[in-house]
């Protein structure tokens, strides 16, 4: 019987269904905007960047006289600026192998891999969020009223209820599991017990990922802010400022490091009513040392209009307080909608 050589459509095609069948976030985040870099416009490719629009917002008026605003669309650049790899060769007679034979011994090791990758480069965007809940304590999340936090915060922040989901760190999804199995509840015990299935939690498929990154919190403590405000029109491209704050003793910043100001409340981005809660801030970047330093954050501090996102300005001078202690790490498990997430998989020439 002569010998059947594995073409090259063969083994991608095979490694494209291992890669996808190992990847957790690759699964969960928006996968729409590929289709814009397939589109060609006027014969040419659109290259490696497109232009993704922000969402435009308004504000409710009362009485019968028009109040005609502005429709102000913010937009931000979506760079395809990644290529990773996994680079092996056959020989002509591995290429003679079955491909499940193949498939076992070379190509699922390397799909592994870069599932690994992607996962991990997606769950290392944990630090561009500035909703951090539960992190007073180091403590493993281990019940129902640890995970509803989330949930919860992303309801008063009027997030869709649709397509919501979780990737915890192993010691958080045994934790859960742990409390499940002794649940009354028939299904969900069995689950947990047999088959160490989280399932969906309170409308929240979750999952679990070895690939969930740890943060570790910056030193500085004892820090107040200056009064800076801005406005919608100087942000809507970036969706960030920049805050002074006042440091009195020596540390550093880490890039993801989640405050609040007292006094700034957090508002509903629909009906802009002021919610129970501080509005938190994350740090996007920062320089400087004792004394004044200045922090580039999200969201920006916006106290009126269509755009509003806190209460009120900051009065100068306010405490601001870091979530978490100094210097202590802390598991960054995520709880999300899909569109808060996009990836871009794009094919290269070899």
């Amino acid at each position: 019987m002569p010998n059947t050589l594995l073409t090259p459509t063969i083994i991608a095609r095979e490694a494209l269904r291992i890669l996808d069948n190992n990847c957790v976030m690759g699964k969960l985040v928006y996968r729409g905007y590929e289709e814009e870099f397939e589109k060609k416009i006027n014969g040419y490719e659109v290259g490696t960047t497109i232009s993704v629009r922000r969402p435009t917002d308004y504000t409710v008026r009362t009485g019968r006289t028009a109040s005609i605003q502005d429709v102000t669309e913010g937009s931000f650049p979506l760079v395809v600026n990644t290529q990773i790899g996994v680079d092996f060769q056959f020989t002509s007679q591995e290429l003679t192998l079955s491909i499940g034979e193949l498939s076992d011994r070379a190509i699922k090791p390397a799909m592994v891999q870069l599932a690994n990758q992607i996962d991990g480069d997606l769950l290392g965007l944990y630090n561009l969020a500035n909703n951090w809940v539960g992190a007073t304590t180091t403590s493993a999340i281990d019940s129902f009223a640890d995970f509803a936090k989330a949930p919860e915060r992303l309801d008063l922040g009027a997030v869709p209820q649709d397509d919501r989901s979780a990737v915890l760190s192993p010691t958080d999804t045994w934790a859960m599991l742990g409390s499940q199995t002794a649940l009354f509840m028939n299904e969900v015990a069995r689950g947990a017990y047999r088959n160490a299935s989280l399932g969906q939690i309170g409308g929240i498929d979750t999952y679990m990922s070895q690939n969930v990154k740890t943060h570790n919190r910056g030193s500085i403590s004892s820090t107040f802010a200056h009064g800076n405000t801005t406005t919608y029109a100087a942000t809507l491209n970036s969706n960030t400022m920049s805050l002074g704050l006042s440091v009195v003793a020596s540390g550093s910043f880490n890039q993801g490091d989640v405050f609040t100001i007292s006094g700034t409340f957090a508002v509903n981005p629909v009906t802009k009513a002021t919610l129970p809660y501080l509005q938190q801030f994350v740090i996007v970047s920062s320089t400087g040392g004792i004394g004044t330093v200045t922090v580039t954050i999200t969201p920006p501090i916006i106290p009126s209009g269509a755009f509003q996102t806190v209460s009120a300005a900051p009065v100068s001078g306010s405490v601001v307080n870091f979530v978490g202690s100094a210097s202590t790490s802390y598991a960054q498990n995520l709880v999300f909608h899909k569109n808060a997430i996009a990836l871009v998989v794009v094919p290269v020439s070899a």
